[in-house]
């Protein structure tokens, strides 16, 4: 499919029309009820549906398949009603959400998780001190510019940190603009602003990791979920030197595990 508003070479697009448009009664309405339909509707009116359902239940086994790999303190970039938060935090794991909607920081407080209602463009607590960043759920695609939501997330975690990502089960490369729709409100409806978006799937995001200085260490499939983690290329170079001088520098995990002015951000 051919890729479209692409800019990779820019800082994502502001993200206030993707924060309202989240915002909108029918995401909102969704997650409260537990259910859609809900969709993502492109300009020229094709529908993307959204797994509510499987968002707003327990997390499940393709969804375990991911987080056992996660590596110290867990920030879920998108974390939607936060089933994977609340999984985390229910095996004593160091985990925050964040999420730009209301409705979806409610219900992970609900579920005993720890979320911020926050961009990930936003500044956030921890900057450089996380072990594992969470793109789930297509949230590869937040911002439309996936080069761009890579060098951010850089930006978030501790060296040698890991990016855990969910990727399309299709070969695809595609950045577009679209709506929250329920299905009901013909476009524009009351559905908020078109906001960037993209979607990935695993060669197209090995591709801008790899410009970036990424490279895979793993890649699954689970319950027909493709997944991917990526981790810095340098990273491993530096810490196999320190390994070798006998170095007293901890590892990013363990610096992430205990990020030392982050318990204001975990409610405590």
């Amino acid at each position: 499919m051919s890729t479209t508003d692409t800019g990779t070479e820019t800082e994502p697009e502001s993200t206030g029309t993707e924060t309202a448009a989240w915002s909108t009664d029918p995401y909102a309405d969704a997650l409260r009820a537990g259910r859609g339909p809900l969709f993502l509707r492109r300009t020229d009116g094709w529908l993307l549906p959204l797994d509510v359902e499987r968002w707003c239940a327990r997390a499940d086994a393709a969804d375990l398949s991911a987080l056992h790999r996660c590596e110290g303190a867990v920030l879920d970039i998108g974390c939607g009603p936060g089933r994977l938060v609340a999984a985390l935090a229910a095996r004593g794991r160091r985990a925050l959400g964040v999420d730009v909607s209301e409705a979806a920081v409610e219900r992970t407080l609900r579920l005993g998780g720890t979320a911020l209602r926050r961009s990930v463009f936003d500044p956030l607590p921890g900057e450089g001190r996380w072990g594992t960043v969470l793109l789930m759920d297509g949230n590869i695609g937040i911002g439309g510019d996936p080069a761009g939501l890579l060098r951010r997330v850089g930006g978030l975690l501790a060296h040698g940190g890991l990016i855990i990502a969910e990727t399309a089960p299709v070969d695809i490369d595609e950045r577009v603009r679209v709506r929250v729709d329920d299905g009901r409100h013909p476009p524009p409806g009351a559905t908020g602003s078109p906001f960037p978006w993209a979607r990935l799937g695993t060669p197209a995001l090995l591709r801008y990791g790899r410009a970036l200085g990424w490279y895979p260490v793993d890649q699954w499939e689970a319950a027909g979920r493709p997944f991917v983690a990526l981790r810095r290329s340098t990273a491993r170079v530096t810490r196999q030197s320190a390994e070798h001088a006998n170095s007293a520098a901890v590892t990013s995990s363990q610096r992430a595990r205990d990020p030392s002015d982050d318990r204001a951000a975990y409610g405590s």
